[in-house]
């Protein structure tokens, strides 16, 4: 005899760690992100956290099994953004929370921000900078302690002295300090190599450093190289003898420059990327990732009195609004690109917006699904698990209402989270 899961019985009586012995999903449209073409009336077979088969038409599922109705909905693989900050969220008093939340305070909105990122869709990030805090975060996820998406995490970001990631910007003299290696801060060859080396130590999954000045830290320049090309070097190297990848946070020309030169692995933001950097990089095989939605977020608070410091307010409304217009001159020159959005700039859960700012600057709909599935997959290293529903893979799988390849504001309408085939969100 079939057995249906209903909408909220199952969610409240089957906690994130138990499995039935198969489930079938039943997919009124599929997204087949390889071939970027949408399949109608699927069946997908999960078992345990894999798929173990995909088929064309509707299928029943054996006695015992469980069968999932998504034939209303369009299916497609978990969605993955490269770029979030999963410890906190856009907020006047951002600048005021560094001096009076500790560790806990952060965990807690973590887990909060991180429930809510699953939700939206998105069964993979990468975590790219926090306190360190993330790495927990990320422990406690796999654990099954907390609910959230697949994360991958750099740690503390990388800087020099004054750069983007110093965490003591803006403070008083007596409060600055000179934080060093330890947390994340260099000044040389070996401090760049102790850095990166710390990190790993504490668990980090991949290095971030701040390859230019950046938007919302309480510092002057948001544009400038930030690192010497011994630096870079030198953080590049450390990290490939671990076998991890270093992406480069830059909105100056000259640091992508630098970074490109110096082996990165991404480049973050791109906002001033020249015609000869994107050259550079489809050379190199330099991914890039965007984060439009955060540029026009960041834009859109300035006009917020008091809502950033002045310093930050100048930035945010000059470099914000140019982030859309060099994603689509790097989208149209070729560039390598995935999809990643800032998250925590702007609330957590809205990481949608990213699909509507790419397709406005020319690029198809299920291309920049593509982005969010196969294309973060291979930026991983990971499409051997991820980004595809295909038979082996992990069974990351969601659905949406509506149809995004004719209107891409329907990826704000997921109705359906499977991670790891474990069903987060059912509805009907």
């Amino acid at each position: 005899m079939k057995r249906t899961i209903p909408t909220l019985l199952v969610l409240m009586l089957c906690s994130p760690l138990c499995h039935a012995q198969k489930s079938y999903i039943h997919a009124g449209k599929m997204i087949d992100v390889k071939n970027k073409k949408t399949l109608s009336e699927m069946t997908i077979i999960i078992e345990e956290d894999k798929i173990i088969a995909v088929e064309s038409g509707y299928l029943d599922p054996n006695q015992g099994d469980d069968l999932i109705d998504l034939k209303d909905k369009t299916v497609m693989p978990g969605l993955m953004d490269m770029h979030v900050h999963l410890e906190n969220e856009t907020s006047p008093k951002r600048y005021l929370d560094k001096f009076v939340d500790n560790d806990a305070d952060i965990a807690f909105n973590a887990m909060v921000f991180a429930k809510t990122t699953l939700m939206a869709g998105f069964t993979t990030v990468r975590d790219l900078g926090g306190s360190g805090v993330n790495i927990s975060l990320r422990n406690a996820i796999n654990a099954g302690k907390v609910e959230g998406p697949r994360v991958i995490t750099s740690g503390k970001s990388i800087a020099p002295t004054g750069g983007h990631a110093d965490p003591t910007n803006g403070m008083r003299r007596d409060l600055m300090g000179d934080p060093g290696p330890e947390v994340g801060v260099i000044n040389g060859v070996a401090d760049a190599r102790k850095a990166v080396r710390q990190q790993v130590k504490n668990g980090a999954d991949v290095i971030k450093i701040t390859a230019t000045g950046g938007v919302l830290s309480v510092a002057k320049d948001g544009n400038a190289p930030q690192f010497q090309q011994d630096e870079i070097n030198a953080v590049i190297e450390t990290a490939t003898d671990f076998g991890i990848h270093v992406a480069a946070h830059a909105h100056g020309d000259e640091g992508m420059k630098r970074a490109v030169k110096g082996g990165i692995h991404s480049i973050e933001h791109g906002t001033y990327m020249s015609e000869e950097t994107m050259d550079m990089m489809i050379k190199a095989g330099t991914w890039y990732v965007p984060t439009i939605t955060a540029g026009k977020s960041v834009a859109d608070y300035a006009r917020i009195p008091g809502y950033y410091p002045a310093a930050v307010k100048t930035k945010a409304e000059t470099i914000g609004p140019l982030i859309q217009s060099t994603f689509g001159k790097a989208y149209k020159r070729g560039v390598k690109i995935a999809f990643g959005t800032d998250a925590g700039v702007f609330p957590h859960g809205e990481n949608y917006r990213e699909f509507i700012y790419m397709t406005e600057e020319g690029m198809p709909n299920l291309e920049a699904i593509q982005t969010a599935t196969l294309r973060a997959a291979e930026l991983l290293g990971m499409q051997d698990k991820l980004g595809v529903i295909e038979k082996n893979m992990y069974a990351d799988i969601i659905a949406v209402n509506g149809d995004p390849e004719s209107d891409i504001h329907a990826m704000k309408e997921v109705a359906f989270v499977m991670k790891a085939g474990v069903v987060y969100k059912l509805d009907q």
